[in-house]
C-alpha cells in the first residue's frame, strides 16, 4: 500500500523550508503527501502513516494542542513548540532526522502563490547573542549552497528570499554577491545582516545587490539593534551603509524588547526615536521571557509594538495610545526556527 503523509505548518506567513524538504523526501520515497493547514482533522481524511507539523511561534500553543490531539504521534517542531511542550529550545525534532543531509529537494506545492526561491546560502551565526539559539540549532558557520542551488531554475523570477541569519557571516559571501550581481538577481535577505560587523566592501556589496522587502517592491535592508549598549556600533554601521550610498530610509531594524531584566520603556523609547530621527523603520519584536513572570509588562511591551508598527505612532504618544488597540501579527523571524 501506498505510504501516506500529512504536512501541516502551524504558523508563519513564509514558505515553511523544513516542512518542504520533508515532503520533498516523502514524495521521492513514493509516499502520497497532503498539505493541510488545519490543525483539526477534516471530513473524510485518510488514517495517515506519518504527520508532521511545524510550529515557530509560543502563540501557535492552541493548534499545536489541536494537533496532538488529533495526532497524538504527530512530530511537530520548531521553537514554538519546544516552548509549548516545554523542551529544550533547539532540541526538539530537526528536519536532518527524517531527511538525509545530502537531499536537497524541495516541495512547492502547497505555495502555489508564491514565486520567489528560497533557502539558505549558509548556516549558523557567527554571534553568541544570549536571547538566540541559532548557534546551538544549526553549529558552526559554513557555507550551504550556491545562489544556482537555491534557484528554482528557468521559468521562474530570478527572486531569491534568503533565510541566512547572518549574510556577511557567510565565508563565501563574495562569491554569493558575486553570483547575485553578475545573474541578474534579487534578492530579500528577510533575517537580516549584522550591521554592528560591516565595513566598507560590506556595505558596497549592499549597494551592488540592492536587497529588497519581503514582496519585492521596494529597496530594503534589514538589519537588528537589540539593546542600548550597541548604540554606538549600530549607527556605526549605518553610517558606513550610507557613505556607500545605501540611504537609513532604506533600513528596517529588528528591535528586541522585552528580554534585558534592567530595560526600561524610556530606553526602548530611546531606540526608537533615534532610529525614527534617521528615517529607519524600527520594528519591535517582544521576547516572551516576561510574558509569565511579568503579564503587565509584557503586555505593555506588545502594546508599544502596535503602536510602533501601525500609523498610530505617527499620530500620537505611546502614553495616549489606547490600551484597546489591537496587537499586531507575531512579528518576523529571526530564523528558519525548524531545522
Amino acid at each position: 500500500m501506498t505510504r501516506t503523509v500529512r504536512i501541516t505548518p502551524l504558523d508563519g506567513k513564509l514558505p515553511n523550508l523544513a516542512l518542504m524538504r520533508i515532503a520533498a523526501w516523502e514524495r521521492a520515497q513514493g509516499a502520497e503527501v497532503h498539505w493541510i493547514r488545519r490543525a483539526r482533522r477534516e471530513l473524510g481524511e485518510p488514517r495517515y502513516d506519518a504527520v508532521y507539523a511545524s510550529a515557530i511561534f509560543s502563540t501557535s500553543a492552541p493548534r499545536i494542542h489541536a494537533m496532538l490531539s488529533e495526532f497524538p504521534d504527530a512530530i511537530i517542531g520548531g521553537d514554538g513548540a519546544d516552548d509549548v511542550l516545554g523542551r529544550v529550545s533547539g532540541k526538539g525534532p530537526k528536519v536532518d532526522d527524517v531527511v538525509p543531509t545530502q537531499f536537497t529537494g524541495l516541495d512547492y506545492t502547497a505555495y502555489t502563490e508564491f514565486k520567489p526561491s528560497i533557502g539558505f546560502l549558509h548556516r549558523g551565526c557567527r554571534s553568541k547573542c544570549k536571547f538566540c539559539g541559532v548557534p546551538m540549532r544549526e553549529g558552526e558557520v559554513r557555507s550551504v549552497a550556491t545562489v544556482a542551488q537555491v534557484w528554482r531554475g528557468v521559468g521562474w523570477p530570478k527572486r531569491l528570499h534568503l533565510l541566512d541569519n547572518d549574510f556577511f557571516g557567510n565565508p563565501e559571501w563574495r562569491d554569493r554577491v558575486a553570483e547575485i550581481v553578475d545573474g541578474g538577481f534579487e534578492v530579500c535577505i528577510n533575517q537580516g545582516i549584522n550591521v554592528r560587523r560591516i565595513g566598507d566592501e560590506e556595505a558596497a556589496a549592499v549597494v551592488a545587490m540592492r536587497p529588497r522587502d519581503d514582496q519585492f517592491k521596494r529597496p530594503r535592508l534589514y538589519c537588528a539593534w537589540d539593546n542600548l549598549g550597541d548604540e554606538r556600533v549600530f549607527f556605526d554601521g549605518i553610517d558606513c551603509l550610507a557613505r556607500a550610498g545605501w540611504s537609513p530610509q532604506h533600513v528596517m531594524a529588528y528591535m528586541l524588547t522585552g528580554f534585558s531584566k534592567g530595560e526600561t520603556l524610556e530606553q526602548i523609547q530611546h531606540r526608537h526615536s533615534r532610529m525614527m530621527d534617521l528615517g529607519i523603520k524600527p520594528y519591535p519584536m517582544v521576547h516572551s521571557r516576561f510574558r509569565d513572570s511579568n503579564p503587565d509588562h509584557y503586555r505593555m511591551l506588545r502594546r508599544f509594538q502596535s503602536w510602533a508598527v501601525s500609523p498610530a505612532h505617527k499620530a500620537c504618544r505611546f502614553e495616549d495610545f489606547r490600551p484597546d488597540h489591537k496587537v499586531p501579527p507575531v512579528a518576523p523571524t529571526l530564523g528558519d526556527l525548524f531545522a
